[in-house]
């Protein structure tokens, strides 16, 4: 870790905050987080490498433990998706089950503190490393604007391009309101992956920097650090229902986004 960033809590806390990044061309407008592609990409093989532990050898009488909890997982959201969701599409329950387990084990590293990783990293010669990538809003960003595309997918579908493009002019106000229906709809459509990403970063962010400031509280003195494992427990506990809870959210309202996509104004 820098020198500086030792010194001052608040070298401390913006040293944890900040990415390691990478710039196909200096000076270009495209700066890639190395940590959040990463930490998200190995977030989602684990993901994958647990569901297929559970599935590889099934049993069809008495289930192990490991296949009894993925199978009451996945029943959950597919149950949660068919209530929600009233299209005949195959490809939300597989959609929600990715966003709902994928977000929540990106959510699940920020019960590890932040020094755990960053302190074995800076041993290997990597400075920068933040270790939520939800906490990152171009993370956050990108799985809702990959929502969008999916409910223009499901609009088109269900509608066709011509009745897509009458509903998008026409309503809510009628063919001779056509620049007010214009300016709502897209308000409409652009605010809901917007609200999407930021819902789920502000929470995570901030929870973030709430724990980094408990464990810059923990440094300070014998009574500090007593205080700090207080808080700091509290607050992980706290984080406990957080976290899967904002991967819920996620997941319900993209599946309540698709199922709108689909339904006539």
């Amino acid at each position: 870790m820098a020198a500086e960033a030792e010194l001052t809590p608040t070298g401390y806390i913006q040293h944890h905050l900040k990415n390691l990044t990478f710039q196909v061309q200096e000076g270009s407008f495209w700066t890639l987080h190395v940590d959040t592609l990463v930490t998200a990409l190995l977030m989602g093989l684990l993901m994958v490498f647990a569901f297929w532990m559970a599935t590889r050898r099934p049993t069809a009488g008495v289930p192990g433990k490991w296949q009894a909890f993925v199978e009451i997982c996945l029943e959950f959201v597919d149950q949660q998706a068919k209530d929600t969701y009233h299209g005949s599409s195959k490809l939300v329950t597989p959609i929600a089950i990715t966003l709902f387990f994928w977000i929540l084990m990106m959510n699940l590293l920020k019960m590890i503190p932040a020094d755990f990783i960053a302190l074995p990293l800076e041993a290997l010669g990597v400075h920068y490393w933040k270790p939520v990538p939800t906490a990152d809003v171009n993370a956050t960003l990108g799985m809702s604007i990959s929502v969008f595309f999916l409910m223009l997918f499901f609009a088109l579908r269900a509608k066709g391009l011509g009745g897509f493009t009458k509903e998008f002019l026409t309503a809510p106000f009628g063919k001779w309101m056509l620049p007010f229906n214009l300016i709502l709809n897209i308000v409409e459509w652009l605010s809901k992956p917007i609200s999407l990403a930021m819902r789920l970063f502000g929470n995570m962010f901030g929870g973030e920097i709430v724990f980094l400031l408990i464990w810059v509280l923990g440094g300070a003195s014998i009574i500090g650090a007593l205080a700090g494992g207080l808080f700091g427990l509290g607050w992980m506990l706290f984080h406990l229902l957080v976290i899967p809870l904002q991967a819920f959210i996620f997941m319900m309202l993209s599946i309540v986004y698709l199922s709108l996509s689909e339904d006539a104004h």
